[in-house]
C-alpha cells in the first residue's frame, strides 16, 4: 500500500486487510508466527521429583511446604494469543514520501494479523492515543483482523501530550504466555524499557519501529518551521546551514542507534521500518532471521 492517505471507513479497512493478506500469502507462502520454542506452556500441577528431571523446574513453594522435592509441569499451549500494542499518538501522523507512519503501522498490523491467524488463535490489542490507553478484548482470528483495523482507523490521535508508552505496555494481559507485537515510532523518553523487558520474560515480543527518512536528515530549504506534534511547540530551523544539518543527522542517528540497543537489551525482537521502505521484503528478512533463531533454540533444547 502506497500513499499517506488514511483509511476512512470500515470497508476501506477490510480492503487493506485483504490486500495485505494477498501480499503476505503470495510472498511468504503460508508463514505462521507460532511461539518461539521454550519452556512455555501453562502451569499444570506439581509431581514428585525423579532422577533426571530438570532441577530448574523445581517447585520451591511445594518443597518448602512439604519438605519433598516436586517438579512443576506445564501443559502444551497450542493456540496463539496475540496482543498488538499500537501507538497512534500524534507523532505517528508524520510522513514525507510514500506514506506516513500511521499508514505503515496499520499495514504492519494487518500483516501480523495474517501471520498470527490459525485454528484456535486469538487477537487482541492495546491502543495508545492522547485520550489514554484503550484495551481491545481478544477474539478469534476469523473476525479479529478486519475488526481491529477498522477500530484503529476510526481512532484519532487527538492533540496534546499522550500517556507514556510504558503505560500501554502495562495493560498487556500477562495471565497466559503469548505473542506481543508493539507497533510504534519509539519517539519520546525510553521509560518503556523496564516494562518491555518484563514482558519479554513472559511473552514472545516483537517491536516494529516505524520511522520516516526526514526524521534522520533535514532538507536544505532555508528557514524551516518544525512543530512538535505531541506538544504543539514550534521552532524555526535555519536548514541552509550545512553544519547544522550534519549535527542534526549525527544526533538523530545516534539516538536511533541508542533506541535499537535499548530494544535489544530487553530481549525483544526488533523490526525497524522506514516509510519509504519495501515493508514486505523487510518483513521477509525479519522472519528468515526468526526461523534461524527458532531452529537454534530447538537444537539447544530451550
Amino acid at each position: 500500500m502506497s500513499g499517506g492517505t488514511l483509511l476512512v471507513d470500515g470497508s476501506r479497512a477490510r480492503r487493506l486487510y485483504l490486500q495485505v493478506g494477498q501480499q503476505v500469502e503470495g510472498y511468504l507462502h503460508g508463514e505462521h508466527l507460532g511461539m518461539l520454542p521454550g519452556s512455555g506452556g501453562e502451569l499444570a500441577e506439581a509431581r514428585l521429583y525423579a532422577p533426571g528431571d530438570d532441577v530448574r523446574k523445581l517447585d520451591w513453594a511445594v518443597l518448602a511446604r512439604t519438605g519433598v522435592p516436586h517438579i512443576r509441569t506445564t501443559t502444551a499451549q497450542r493456540e496463539l494469543e496475540t496482543t498488538f500494542v499500537v501507538d497512534l499518538t500524534p507523532s505517528m501522523a508524520f510522513g514525507t514520501r510514500q506514506r506516513d507512519k500511521r499508514t505503515l503501522a496499520l499495514t504492519m498490523v494487518a500483516a501480523f494479523c495474517h501471520l498470527a491467524s490459525g485454528p484456535g488463535d486469538r487477537i487482541g490489542a492495546v491502543v495508545l492515543t492522547t485520550a489514554g490507553v484503550q484495551r481491545v478484548p481478544s477474539r478469534t482470528t476469523g473476525t479479529a483482523g478486519p475488526h481491529l483495523l477498522s477500530l484503529l482507523d476510526r481512532t484519532l490521535p487527538g492533540e496534546g501530550a499522550a500517556p507514556s508508552l510504558a503505560l500501554a505496555l502495562q495493560a498487556v494481559p500477562t495471565q497466559r504466555r503469548g505473542l506481543v507485537v508493539l507497533v510504534t515510532d519509539l519517539v519520546g523518553p525510553p521509560d518503556w524499557q523496564p516494562t518491555l523487558r518484563r514482558l519479554a520474560l513472559r511473552h514472545d515480543v516483537i517491536v516494529v519501529q516505524v520511522h520516516d527518512p526526514r526524521e534522520l536528515d533535514l532538507p536544505s530549504v532555508g528557514l524551516l518551521r518544525v512543530v512538535d506534534p505531541e506538544t504543539g511547540r514550534a521552532l524555526d530551523v535555519p536548514t541552509g546551514s550545512r553544519r547544522l544539518r550534519q549535527r542534526y543527522a549525527a544526533a538523530a542517528r545516534s539516538r536511533h542507534a541508542e533506541v535499537t540497543e535499548l530494544v535489544r537489551t530487553t530481549g525483544a525482537a526488533h523490526l525497524p521500518l522506514a516509510t519509504d521502505e519495501d515493508w514486505l521484503k523487510a518483513l521477509s528478512r525479519f522472519l528468515s532471521v526468526r526461523r534461524r533463531v527458532r531452529a537454534a533454540r530447538r537444537v539447544a533444547g530451550r
